[in-house]
């Protein structure tokens, strides 16, 4: 640990320079330095070691011995190491570089994977760590700072948040296609209420909504109930008969355009609601977090599923 300790950058580069061009003489003159400044260096060197790092046949040019060639082994290693610090440090003060949690409520986890792969290509250097969880979840992440941007619908009042509105997300009422209200010009309230309703867990954005929307139309009826965990679990529950769900549009894209799912018409449908990317209005965003804040921003129309639906 000594000798590292009196080891300095000084004395490797001049026993690069020796070593590579053969000649104190030569290596001084591309350093900067005097003949005898460069022979102060590597004997400095020398006696930190307790070897010869150069020798030389004769009137020859100056080479570097076993010793002298491992130590320069290690400087370009070092070397190269510090240069990619450098590029490294360079790319985080431009925001090109660096972590992002980026948390998605459970929605949005059908276009959330296409924003970060087309991230990579552009910012390859940056990682974002996309942590997924119902609208609870979300906020409650964003509550405790363990966030730095997120997707979700209606900002919560608390905490403080800077807002930017990323486009609309309709909500709409889905059936299997042998249902008996498909084709009907207009489902009634009393029609609908007659189903059973497949819902979210408690704390999703969706089962609010749904929950509002139903209580509105129904002026207090009850209705039958089901509820399920995921939309994925709520999807298949639907196409296999077991209910009628009010569900994110971009959720069931796919399905709709298979047929494997249709739409309900209903008066109120569908309830438009609208995606924002937020952040900690108190927290300065890093470079990393603005960078892909502006990118999201940037690229906003190109990510959601148009409504309606074209075609």
């Amino acid at each position: 640990m000594r000798r590292l300790a009196s080891l300095t950058f000084k004395q490797l580069r001049a026993l690069e320079a020796v070593d590579r061009t053969g000649s104190i003489s030569r290596a001084a003159e591309e350093l900067g330095l005097s003949a005898p400044a460069v022979h102060s260096q590597l004997k400095a060197l020398e006696q930190t070691f307790g070897c010869a790092m150069l020798s030389r046949d004769g009137a020859g040019p100056f080479a570097a011995t076993p010793e002298g060639a491992a130590l320069l082994l290690a400087h370009e290693r070092a070397d190269a190491g510090f240069r990619l610090a450098l590029r490294r440090i360079d790319a985080l003060q431009k925001g090109m570089a660096g972590t992002v949690v980026l948390g998605v409520v459970s929605t949005g986890k059908y276009f959330a994977p296409a924003i970060v792969a087309r991230l990579r290509k552009v910012c390859p250097e940056i990682e974002v760590l996309l942590q997924i969880g119902n609208r609870d979840a979300i906020i409650g992440a964003l509550q405790d700072g363990a966030l730095d941007l997120a997707i979700m619908g209606r900002p919560p009042r608390e905490p403080v948040l800077d807002a930017l509105s990323l486009g609309d997300h309709p909500h709409v009422l889905i059936a299997p296609p042998d249902h008996p209200l498909v084709g009907a010009a207009e489902t009634t309230p009393d029609e609908l209420l007659r189903e059973t309703i497949l819902m979210r867990e408690q704390g999703s954005g969706t089962r609010i909504l749904a929950t509002r929307f139903l209580d509105r139309i129904g002026e207090g009826k009850t209705y039958e109930r089901a509820e399920m965990g995921t939309n994925e679990t709520i999807k298949q529950a639907v196409i296999a008969g077991l209910g009628v769900a009010l569900i994110s549009y971009h959720t069931v894209v796919e399905e709709l355009r298979s047929g494997r799912l249709v739409t309900l018409d209903l008066p109120g449908l569908p309830i438009m609601r609208h995606w924002f990317l937020l952040h900690p209005a108190e927290t300065p965003l890093s470079g990393a977090a603005r960078t892909v804040w502006q990118f999201i921003a940037t690229e906003k129309d190109s990510f959601l599923p148009h409504w309606p639906p074209e075609g």
